[in-house]
């Protein structure tokens, strides 16, 4: 599993945040989506590494501008109650 950052210029409200998500979507095959107008970020759980040209060019169209992408393993966080 795959964790993606994205930094994004110009989403200013929810309704950039569901534009950005909804084109992630619809372009990428991804277990997780989630943006933040407030930090300008989106975060992406996938499978498998996402195309980076792809991700820029997807946002792009939808009128945003990606700055930065970071990609790193993911591991599901087990919940415990020992604190292990």
């Amino acid at each position: 599993m795959t964790k993606t950052i994205l930094k994004i210029d110009g989403m200013m409200c929810s309704m950039c945040e569901s534009h950005i998500n909804d084109t992630i979507r619809r372009e990428f095959s991804v277990k997780k989506v989630a943006s933040s107008h407030g930090k300008g970020t989106t975060e992406i759980i996938s499978e498998d590494p996402l195309d980076e040209d792809k991700l820029k060019r997807a946002v792009g169209e939808t009128g945003y501008k990606v700055l930065k992408i970071t990609s790193e393993p993911y591991e599901k966080k087990r919940f415990s109650l020992f604190g292990r």
